[in-house]
């Protein structure tokens, strides 16, 4: 099944992680589905959009901002299918969950609040 978003949607998307970055805060997935609103499945969708931005930073050697996104839960952590995405980007090795995968983020995060992105085009 493939899975895409609108241009205003991906440009939304930007923004938001940029608008986060900024105020140096993180974002919960479900804040980003209905900030975007995004269609059914939105989880899917969100997430894909994610892994593609990931692939884009990383290809471009820029901190992933995706890592911006998190999980409401009590982990404050992404899910596990971003610590899947960034294993396969080369950028984190182990597993998605523990001491590692946390302390990876948390300097990840850092990394991305302190870059200056360029603006898209």
């Amino acid at each position: 099944m493939s899975i895409r978003i609108s241009r205003q949607q991906w440009e939304a998307l930007l923004h938001e992680l940029e608008e986060a970055r900024r105020q140096r805060h993180l974002l919960t997935y479900r804040a980003l589905i209905e900030r975007l609103e995004l269609p059914t499945p939105a989880m899917q969708t969100l997430a894909a959009a994610l892994e593609h931005l990931a692939a884009l930073d990383a290809r471009a050697e820029r901190p992933l901002r995706s890592a911006l996104v998190i999980s409401q839960g009590a982990s404050r952590l992404p899910r596990p299918g971003f610590f899947e995405s960034v294993v396969r980007l080369g950028r984190f090795s182990g597993p998605s969950d523990g001491v590692a995968a946390a302390s990876w983020h948390a300097a990840e995060v850092v990394r991305v609040f302190e870059f200056d992105y360029p603006e898209e085009v």
